[in-house]
């Protein structure tokens, strides 16, 4: 199965209101960043136990490692959760870079050093959003 397949039956496995608001931060993410390299993680380690919720990943970026081993990895991940959605912006070197810089203006979401989680779309400025995704998707390298 093909990534965007698999990406198309996550969504679609969503809740209708979830599944409408994640289909339309895939579009939006898609749009920012048209040739963004696709990626999809089940959630599963390499034992196949499910340690996370699944992601969609966009854009080519790298995790580095307190013991120097570095991994390829996407820039930007969307994921359902329990209590709604959330954002990472992955390889933030500054952890409090996302609160500081969007925190103030995102609206009702909670900000850590590299998720953005918020309910619904309606309690976020879906522009500060889409700014941060955006700036973080054509940066050369991670803030």
């Amino acid at each position: 199965m093909s990534v965007q397949d698999q990406i198309d039956r996550y969504i679609d496995e969503q809740p209708p209101a979830k599944r409408a608001e994640l289909a339309d931060l895939h579009r939006r993410i898609l749009g920012l960043s048209p040739g963004a390299r696709l990626w999809f993680l089940d959630g599963r380690n390499d034992q196949g136990k499910v340690v996370t919720n699944p992601n969609i990943g966009y854009g080519d970026g790298a995790i580095h490692y307190a013991n120097g081993e570095t991994r390829d990895f996407y820039r930007v991940g969307l994921s359902a959760n329990t209590a709604g959605i959330s954002v990472y912006i992955i390889g933030l070197e500054d952890k409090a870079f996302l609160a500081r810089t969007y925190g103030p203006r995102l609206g009702k979401a909670k900000v850590t050093g590299y998720c953005v989680r918020f309910r619904s779309l309606k309690d976020v400025d879906l522009g500060v959003l889409e700014e941060m995704i955006a700036t973080h998707m054509g940066a050369a390298t991670a803030a």
